[in-house]
Formats: structure tokens, sequence, C-alpha cells
């Protein structure tokens, strides 16, 4: 039973680096692992689809987090900020890839659209791209550090919702700790994605990379890639709306009250019509729509490996071998995480999970309350980066692949996988050796 959860996930990456649809590699791994834990087929689809209730607040909030972004790109604000960036970064490489990261981390605290800003950020910034030769892996990187360092390292916006998880983990599984100290236990392993960034952008990514069209193509002027809008009362009022959804989701704590605020002061506002309602909402569906099925399907395959007792099994068979030895112990939950997180694809749902596991080992062990919120926290946010169902993956594919050049597992998973995941193991280690 114990070797189910890894026999699964393994399945899972395998059918995706074969490139088979992520959502199908997800069904069958799912399906997979209900059968090695003793299930039929009806009730491995059984527990498959009441898994997936669980992650409806977050597809929701998703859909309504694109519809939101859908709403501000009609009004043009957005072209101002790509326009700002053709004019003043085309031709400086390491400075857009840092200013990119830095408009990620931006969209998880200051304006939570999430990963909703990237389908229409990024696509009109490709041929940019490409005239400067650029490694689309290198804006996969500065992207999903701008969607997943804020939420592990700072307590505001989805990085409040995250600690706040941790918190909640260890205070109800025997541990005592603040929210103050879960901010600074994870300090270390967030400097760890820091070093994975810098590494990526300044060495390992660093070489020009020509697409096989823009060596043909002529060099396009920066002026033709600009397209001239004027700064007005309706980006006045949009700038409005998205002060006011960060008020709402800063209070409520909900991204879908939020996002609803959003959109409903961008049309109350005028910034747009009324008769756009329905535009924006189906291209919030057709922008965020196969995200959420990946969603809806990576809680599924996280129900079936909890209720079938496979990851619980699995942590204890591991746990009971290594005795007292903090270091090996460390190791052990650290990668466990990595596996777990991987296979479901969520930092924020991998969690509750490992901590109801973790916490009671790591307290009897003897690892100090700091030390063993890094444990947990490192362990939830392991894997995050580089699964093929997260969307911190997700996301940066579903812009840079917008003209069909760059793929899903090979140029954005296996990337920052080996960028975060390495730094993030090796941090989070050090700091359960230390606090």
């Amino acid at each position: 039973m114990e070797w189910v959860v890894l026999s699964a996930v393994l399945l899972m990456t395998v059918l995706c680096l074969l490139k088979v649809n992520v959502i199908l590699s997800i069904l069958i791994s799912t399906i997979a692992a209900g059968l090695m834990s003793g299930l039929g087929f009806a009730d491995s689809v059984e527990l498959l689809v009441a898994g997936m209730g669980n992650s409806a607040n977050t597809a929701l909030s998703y859909i309504l987090l694109g519809a939101f972004a859908v709403a501000i790109s009609y009004t043009g604000i957005t072209k101002i900020l790509v326009n700002f960036i053709i004019r003043v970064l085309t031709g400086k490489k390491t400075m857009m890839l840092f200013a990119l990261a830095g408009v990620a981390c931006l969209s998880q605290n200051a304006v939570p659209v999430h990963i909703a800003f990237i389908p229409i950020l990024i696509p009109p910034l490709l041929k940019v791209f490409d005239q400067m030769r650029m490694d689309r892996r290198a804006v996969a990187l500065a992207l999903t550090f701008g969607l997943k360092a804020p939420y592990v390292m700072i307590p505001a916006g989805f990085g409040l919702l995250f600690q706040r998880l941790i918190l909640d983990g260890l205070n109800s599984n025997g541990g005592e700790i603040t929210l103050y100290e879960v901010t600074l236990s994870m300090l270390i392993p967030g400097s760890g994605m820091i070093v994975g960034l810098l590494i990526g952008i300044l060495f390992t990514y660093r070489k020009d990379k020509a697409s096989k069209d823009s060596m043909k193509e002529e060099k396009i002027k920066t002026e033709d890639l600009v397209e001239e809008i004027t700064f007005g009362k309706q980006h006045v009022m949009t700038i409005i709306a998205i002060i006011s959804a960060l008020i709402v989701q800063i209070i409520t704590q909900d991204l879908i009250l939020g996002a609803l605020t959003g959109i409903i002061a961008m049309f109350v506002l005028v910034a747009l019509p009324f008769k756009k309602l329905d535009s924006v909402m189906a291209g919030g569906i057709s922008m965020m729509g196969m995200i959420s099925f990946i969603i809806f399907a990576a809680a599924g395959f996280a129900n079936v490996l909890q209720e079938t007792g496979a990851v619980s099994e699995l942590v204890e068979v591991s746990v009971s071998a290594l005795g007292n030895n903090k270091p090996l112990i460390a190791f052990v939950l650290l990668l466990l995480g990595l596996v777990i997180t991987i296979g479901i694809g969520t930092s924020f749902g991998t969690i509750p999970i490992v901590a109801a596991l973790f916490v009671p080992i790591c307290l009897a062990t003897g690892f100090s309350p700091l030390a063993t919120a890094a444990l947990v926290g490192t362990a939830g946010a392991l894997g995050d980066a580089g699964s093929p169902a997260s969307d911190s993956t997700l996301g940066p594919t579903s812009g840079l692949n917008a003209d069909g050049k760059h793929d899903h597992i090979w140029d954005t998973c296996v990337p920052t996988f080996i960028h975060y995941n390495i730094p993030l193991f090796i941090f989070g280690w050090i700091a359960a050796m230390v606090l």
C-alpha cells in the first residue's frame, strides 16, 4: 500500500513527459492508484468525483479572476504596460526578466488576479522575446518565481492564506506557533527560490536562443510593436475597480468576492459598457477553464490517495525506519512532500495533508515549532514548481505557448523543477536544522 503514492505519481509524470494530455494523465493515474489500493473502477471514479468538490472554490475563483483580467484588458490598460515594457526594456534581456518576475509578484499581493494576467500580458511580448533571442524557459522561470515566492515568504494576499494554513495545521495537530513565527520560518526556504531565479536568469538561460522563424524574419522596429493608446478616464475607473477588488479580498480573505467586486465595479464605474458582460465572462472561462478542470482532476487524485490511506502509510513506513535521526527525518519528510505535491499540483491543498501527518512526527522527535513550520511549509511548497498540474506552471505556459512554440513539460515544468525545487529542498532542510 505504501508504494501506491510513488507509483501513481511516477505514472502521471511519465505520461506527462510523453506528452499525454495533463487531465487524462491525472485521471489515468488516479484510477491506477485506486486499483492498486484494492478499489474497483467504479469506487475509484466515485472517490475521484467526490474529491473534485474540494477544489470548487479555487476553480470558480480562477474563472472569475480570469473574467476580471479580461475586463481589465478590454479597457486597454494592459497595452499601456506592454508598451512601457517594449519601449524601455527591449534589448535589455536581464532587466526584462526581472521586471516580469516583479509583475508576477504583484499579481499575488497588490492586484490579486493570480495567473489570469499572463495570457493577456505575455502573448503581445512574444515577438519581442524572439527579436531579443530570449530563451522562453527563462521567462517561464521569472513568471513561476513571481507566482510562488511571494506566497512562500510574504504574509499578504495569497501568502497570508498559505501561511495561515501552516499556522492552522500546526496548532490543530499539537504544535504552538504564531503567524509571525510562521513567516520567519519560511524566509530561509524562500531564499532558496531567489537563488534558483538568479542562477537560471544569470547563468543557465543567459545565452541567446533564436527560434526558427526569427532567423528568417527581418528585424522589427520597436515602434512597430507599440500600439499607441492614451491614458484616460476609462483607465482611472479601471484602477479604482482594481483597488476595490484588492480591498474586498484583503478584508474578506475571499478571492471569489474580490473578483466579483472587481467585475461589478468595472461596469458600475462604466469602465466597460454593460453589453460586454457576456464576452467578459466567456473570455474568463476560455482563459482559465482548462486550468480549472486540471485543478478539479488533481483534487480528485488527492482524495483517492487520502481516502485509501496510501499517503499516511507511506509516511509511517518511511519514518519508522529512521528512529530519532533528525537530519534524515527532515530529508525524508521533504522528499515525501515533493512527491505528494507534484502529484496533486497544489501547495495549498498539500499543507493540510502533510501537517496532519508530519507535525506529530516532528514534535515527537524534538523539532522546534519553527523548524516544524519550516518543514511543513517547505514540504507543501515543494513540487508546486515543476508539477504538470500546478497553476504555477500552467499559467506561464498559457502565455508562452500562445503561438504554439513552447512546450508545457520540457520548457516550463522541467526548468522550474530544477531551479526551484532543488534549492527549496536544500534551504528547507537547512531551516529545519538551524531553527
